[in-house]
C-alpha cells in the first residue's frame, strides 16, 4: 500500500453507508484507496480537482462501487462517496443521496 497523502481526521460513516457495505472490511478498503490518491470512479475533472486539492488544502471527494462487479458512474446507485473536508478534520463515508 502507498503512503497516505493527507490526514483523514475523524472518520465517520452514515447509517446508509454502513448498511450498503457488501462485506466486512469494504469501507476500510475504500478508505485506504481514498487516502492514497485512488479516487475511484470519479470523472477526470473531479480527479484533477482532487489532485489540486492536495496542494491547496481543499475538500477531496472519491467515489467507489458498492458492488465492484457492477458499473459505478461516481453518483447514483451502486456508489459510495468519501469526503475529506478542507481542514482535514473529518472524513465522511456516505451514499450520494445522503449528501
Amino acid at each position: 500500500m502507498s503512503a497516505p497523502l493527507f490526514p483523514l481526521g475523524q472518520i465517520v460513516a452514515t447509517p446508509g453507508a454502513l448498511d450498503a457495505a457488501r462485506y466486512p472490511g469494504q469501507l476500510l478498503e475504500i478508505l485506504a484507496r481514498h487516502v492514497t490518491g485512488d479516487w475511484g470512479c470519479v470523472c477526470a475533472e473531479d480527479a484533477a480537482t482532487n489532485t489540486e486539492a492536495l496542494q491547496a488544502g481543499l475538500r477531496i471527494l472519491s467515489a467507489y462501487a458498492i458492488d465492484p462487479a457492477k458499473p459505478c458512474a461516481g453518483h447514483g446507485d451502486n456508489c459510495l462517496w468519501i469526503i475529506t473536508e478542507a481542514d482535514r478534520a473529518v472524513t465522511t463515508i456516505l451514499l450520494p443521496e445522503e449528501y
